[in-house]
């Protein structure tokens, strides 16, 4: 008798990524908990790393007092508006360098001269331009967001299969059509996975700004905290700007799971 035919394992996955709900929160819980007990048995210093459910309290005790929203929303709004004027120009910026060469010549070695600058060092020469308001504070974020986002861009496009643009153009598709319906959408994968790296450097530079003539901040709260060694109210405000970081990659997650549903 011929031997019954065994299935094949399906093996197609493609490497694509399988989410594992809970388990992040399980690390960051096991860390906190490591912590809690080597402080209180101490295994760990006080004055290396406070008690984590002390940083809780002062993070409730500000939550109660209003003092977080007090600090929290002009970091806010200084980071939406900085991020915005940063984030926008270099996608233009960037799309345009991938799609024309004399924009490519011209602004590619502009954009990788300032690059390499630290945006933290330019702070004083912004406040003695814009002013030590707020007006400084959005430059620096904008231009800190810039650059990476110029280059993510003008890779992204770069890396766009050129074979579906000659198909388009074997098709008769405009020039306009050809950059809407393919170029765009296949660098969109690119472009938001710049924007992590660019809002994560927005959020550096936010704080830093915050630290030099901001009243309310956070930053300016960290600042304080530091300058009267209250590690409780430092590691507060450092947990503020974690969770920050967090809810800015959660948003981009979701963007990418919106905007790239065609990815299958």
């Amino acid at each position: 008798m011929p031997e019954r035919a065994r299935p094949v394992p399906f093996r197609g996955g493609g490497f694509a990524p399988v989410a594992k709900r809970g388990t992040g929160i399980a690390v960051f819980a096991l860390l906190l908990a490591l912590i809690e007990w080597g402080t209180r048995a101490g295994w760990i210093s006080n004055l290396t790393l406070p008690v984590p459910s002390d940083v809780a309290a002062t993070l409730a005790g500000m939550a109660r007092s209003g003092a977080l929203w007090t600090h929290l929303a002009p970091s806010l709004v200084r980071l939406a508006v900085g991020s915005l004027i940063g984030v926008s120009a270099g996608i233009a910026v960037g799309v345009m360098i991938g799609l024309f060469s004399y924009v490519r010549a011209g602004l590619v070695p502009l954009v990788a001269a300032i690059f390499p600058i630290p945006k933290i060092a330019l702070l004083p020469l912004f406040v003695i331009w814009f002013g030590i308001d707020e007006a400084s504070k959005y430059a620096l974020i904008a231009l800190g967001t810039f650059t990476p986002t110029v280059v993510a861009t003008y890779g992204a496009v770069d890396n766009v299969d050129r074979s579906l643009v000659r198909m388009g153009q074997s098709f008769g598709l405009k020039w306009s059509s050809i950059v809407r319906k393919i170029v765009l959408p296949g660098a969109l994968p690119g472009i938001l996975s710049g924007l992590r790296v660019s809002l994560a450097i927005g959020i550096i530079l936010l704080v830093a700004a915050e630290m030099l003539g901001a009243e309310h901040g956070i930053g300016a709260y960290i600042l304080q905290a530091g300058s009267l060694y209250d590690l409780e109210r430092l590691f507060a405000g450092v947990v503020i700007l974690s969770v920050l970081g967090v809810l800015t990659s959660w948003v981009i997650g979701r963007a990418e799971r919106r905007l790239l549903r065609w990815r299958g």
